[in-house]
């Protein structure tokens, strides 16, 4: 989890590998009208997001007995709560790096999410509690090393 253009795509789908998981991006559960809204420069607001998030729920369900790495922003406590509604175990990964590491990357790569909605990303984001914590500023192969060694100590 975390804020758009941090690296959940990249890093989780080496994890998901490492895990021998499958891996969902929950970009591409979007429904056309989300991905309109912000590639015209809107920030969704909840009643955008409510459906999206029960749709992910329901895989994260389907996925709950044999695991699944899930990329998701889950911004605020109230969307990662609603994710996990029912599961056994759940574990989040946050990764965290400052907005103008983030605003640079995002200018690079080519996404419906433009680099203007990265402020509002970030004042939406309700920073975990519960969570392991990685620095984006670290490679990608040693932040799937720490999310690896930190899912298998916690069980």
């Amino acid at each position: 989890m975390g804020v758009s253009g941090c690296g959940k795509t990249t890093v989780g789908k080496r994890l998901a590998k490492r895990l021998n998981v499958p891996f969902l991006d929950a970009d591409d559960f979007h429904p056309p009208e989300n991905i309109a809204k912000m590639q015209s420069g809107q920030p969704l607001q909840d009643t955008d997001r409510i459906p999206w998030l029960d749709i992910l729920s329901k895989l994260l369900q389907d996925h709950q007995y044999n695991g699944v790495v899930l990329a998701c922003s889950a911004l605020r406590q109230r969307y990662r709560d609603h994710l996990i509604t029912g599961l056994v175990h759940a574990r989040f990964i946050y990764l965290k790096g400052s907005f103008d590491e983030i605003y640079t990357r995002m200018k690079l790569r080519n996404h419906f999410m433009p680099a203007s909605l990265l402020k509002s990303q970030f004042s939406t984001l309700e920073e975990p509690q519960e969570a392991i914590v990685l620095d984006i500023s670290e490679d990608v192969e040693t932040l799937v090393n720490k999310a690896y060694r930190n899912l298998h100590k916690s069980g």
